[in-house]
């Protein structure tokens, strides 16, 4: 038997040893192909919370050997979603510890015949074990970030198969976002066995099966990787591409084919190497919203090696940092973005088309032309409309709340690694990407930093092929901060009249203003304001404004981007308000409710700073002078995200709605 420990679990008992499969290289996103079939075991799943003192009692018991519905109650649970607020039970919400699913299916026996078949989770929260029909086929250690395993042994081509997923959500001082268990031994206060989870991050610590869980099917033999790097030279796009394969060993005269496609689905490249570079004449480029006419365009690389096909899209633009200036396509880019959450009424943090369709239409409603995956790796689907739209992203860890020396230990330096190395694999041919962010608000001023972060960033540019620039969201005064001088451009979160100075928006032209001279006088490198912003009450007026009223919120935005747009003239490249839409956390006398400080409503309704917002973005995107109200005489195409195909041959463009 393998133990594992987990905090206050003690120890668990696993399965057995973990299903032998051959360890793959790539993460590439599931596609159908000629060669690829896959099928999602999204739905209705069974499941129960273990509730146990010690959250043990589904290992000792072996809960996995069996249906769930056999061992005790369960309940209906949608997958994907967080089981937080699906129902009424209050101890459910905030559960801490164990959580195990199960569900029936069936594969086609066709599967059966020369097919590798790979189980997929996309994402779940935090630790996972997982077994199909009792046998341990995988376990994963963090969320936001896909895993998955070839699971053709353990299944049945001719009857039923059970998946049973157990998932635990306790954050301790090593886990990623770091957390605390806190214990209370007295009795005559607090019940026997008492325990609480300690949060060291402002948001609601959901948990669950977040995202997809598939199927899919390869070639024995089969396309592994793909890596694409684009440049421009002159007027010609240069696509430098790797392709790995996996599986059974090469013959040495393998077929390969590799074609890249524009959007009409014209061959304008070819090679036939598994490593090689292809030339585009006149390509089109990938620009995010607002710099060009072709705002997100892709092309797609189709590669066909002895028989498997896998089409991968990719954009050609190249990223470049100067000491005053961020440049796409070697044009200045200037952010005027959003931070974000995933997050929303009744699903948490589950995958819900509807919702990301909704907010990229508010995206573009607003001009937002820039995004920060606060503070975690989004969704493959999010990031997918993020390159089709144009919307170019800052792609941030799960590196946030660490805030104490136990957060930056040999353990947690380890899988704080593994967590960028993941993420880079995932997003590496992403267009949208522009910059990696290791964290958000580390304590960059304690002795044992300095050397943590250099260590994480260095391993960060180790692995990106691309050699995106790199940063950081820091809270720390230049005075302070030990780590800004490993980044690429220095990321900063401010709320002067907020937290600091609540209610005196007249120090904040000061105050900023001193932040930016001072970061610049240590390091000449550009600057974005990745947060500021204040909490508001939606419906809450009062005249002068006060703290959370709406009025309030307009009046700390107007009074910083008076510092900004004096900024943006020599070293500020960015702007980002916090936040894109209200989000749920923990309970406290700070938050009621949540916290407050979105231009939206959680149900994604404007507020009145999201006028003021949308009034200044559309101005940026069209060079209009921001210092004065902006009412535009021919506004920008603030509706839905519209499709254009483009052929390289007949240079001619054709609108369309396939969002595939």
């Amino acid at each position: 038997m393998v133990f594992h420990a987990w905090e206050f679990t003690c120890i668990v008992f696993l399965s057995g040893m973990l299903l032998h499969t051959e360890a793959a290289v790539g993460m590439l996103y599931p596609r159908d192909s000629e060669s690829r079939e896959s099928k999602l075991l999204d739905g209705i799943w069974h499941f129960r919370a273990d509730m146990s003192p010690t959250r043990a009692k589904g290992f000792d018991e072996m809960w996995w050997s069996a249906p769930l519905c056999e061992s005790g109650p369960v309940i209906d649970m949608p997958v994907p979603a967080s089981y937080n607020d699906i129902t009424e039970d209050k101890a459910l919400r905030d559960f801490v510890g164990w959580v195990w699913y199960d569900r029936q299916f069936y594969v086609s026996p066709a599967w059966s015949k020369n097919w590798r078949v790979v189980l997929r989770f996309d994402s779940a929260h935090y630790y996972s074990i997982v077994w199909v029909n009792g046998k341990q086929v995988l376990e994963h250690t963090g969320g936001h970030l896909p895993f998955e395993a070839d699971v053709f042994a353990a299944l049945r081509f001719d009857g039923p198969n059970r998946i049973t997923v157990a998932v635990n959500n306790t954050l301790t001082p090593t886990t990623l976002p770091p957390g605390e268990i806190q214990y209370e031994n007295d009795t005559s206060k607090y019940p026997e066995g008492y325990f609480a989870q300690v949060l060291q991050m402002d948001f609601f610590n959901y948990a669950g099966i977040h995202r997809h869980v598939r199927l899919y099917t390869t070639p024995r033999k089969y396309i592994d990787d793909i890596t694409i790097l684009t440049n421009v030279v002159g007027n010609k796009g240069q696509i430098k591409y790797t392709v790995v394969l996996g599986g059974e060993k090469t013959s040495g005269n393998d077929s390969v084919q590799i074609s890249a496609l524009d959007t009409a689905g014209r061959v304008v490249a070819s090679g036939s190497e598994l490593n090689g570079a292809l030339v585009i004449p006149n390509p089109q480029l990938w620009w995010p919203y607002g710099m060009n006419d072709t705002v997100g365009y892709q092309y797609t690389l189709m590669v066909n090696c002895s028989g498997d096909v896998y089409r991968q899209p990719f954009g050609i633009r190249t990223v470049r940092v100067t000491e005053d200036q961020f440049l796409i396509n070697d044009k200045p880019f200037y952010c005027h973005g959003v931070a974000k959450h995933e997050d929303s009424d009744i699903r948490g943090k589950g995958l819900d088309y509807a919702l990301i369709t909704k907010d990229f239409n508010m995206l573009r409603w607003l001009g937002v032309n820039c995004i920060r995956t606060s503070h975690y790796p989004y969704a493959e689907e999010i990031m997918s409309l993020a390159d089709q739209q144009g919307v170019a992203v800052i792609d941030e860890s799960p590196g946030v709340g660490i805030k104490h020396d136990d957060n930056m230990g040999p353990e947690s330096l380890k899988h704080h690694k593994e967590v960028m190395t993941e993420m880079i694999q995932r997003d590496k041919n992403r267009p949208s990407v522009i910059m990696w962010s290791v964290a958000n608000e580390p304590a960059s001023k304690s002795p044992i930093a300095e050397a943590y972060f250099k260590s994480v960033i260095e391993h960060t540019r180790s692995e990106d092929p691309a050699s995106r620039p790199i940063t950081f969201a820091g809270s720390v005064s230049f005075e302070e901060d030990t780590v800004v001088q490993f980044v690429d451009v220095v990321c900063i979160n401010r709320y002067y009249g907020w937290y600091e100075d609540p209610g005196h928006l007249e120090i904040i032209p000061l105050q900023l203003h001193r932040e930016f001279e001072g970061f610049r006088a240590k390091q000449r490198k550009p600057i974005i304001v990745t947060e500021y912003g204040a909490d508001t009450v939606p419906g809450l007026h009062r005249e002068p404004s006060f703290m959370f009223t709406e009025e309030y919120q307009v009046d700390l935005l107007q009074e910083t981007h008076k510092v900004f747009d004096a900024a943006r003239q020599k070293y500020l490249v960015g702007e980002m308000v916090w936040n894109f839409a209200d989000f749920m956390t923990v309970e406290g006398v700070k938050r009621v409710v949540g916290n407050k400080k979105g231009l939206l409503t959680r149900q994604r309704q404007p507020k009145r700073a999201a006028f003021t917002i949308r009034d200044r973005y559309h101005a940026l995107a069209t060079g209009q002078d921001t210092r004065v109200f902006y009412q535009p005489s021919h506004p920008q195409h603030t509706g839905p995200h519209m499709y254009s195909v483009y052929s390289q041959h007949s240079h001619s463009y054709q609108n369309y709605r396939n969002m595939a």
